[in-house]
């Protein structure tokens, strides 16, 4: 099964990060940051919860 609700609250949380650094003018941080939560909600996606080691944050 599909945990689109976990998908759902990393990428909020990394979107709110990538925010963060944007407003402190850190573009190629938040950019990372982004890219990373397209990384991990896609193996959420591809995977299921149960397979996914999160990289960044707390899960």
């Amino acid at each position: 099964m599909v945990p689109y609700k976990k998908m759902y609250l990393r990428l909020f949380n990394y979107v709110t990060d990538a925010l963060r650094e944007l407003e402190k003018g850190e573009t190629e941080k938040a950019c990372e940051i982004l890219k990373q939560a397209q990384i991990e909600t896609e193996d959420l996606y591809i995977n299921g919860e149960d397979r996914i080691v999160f990289l960044h944050g707390a899960q």
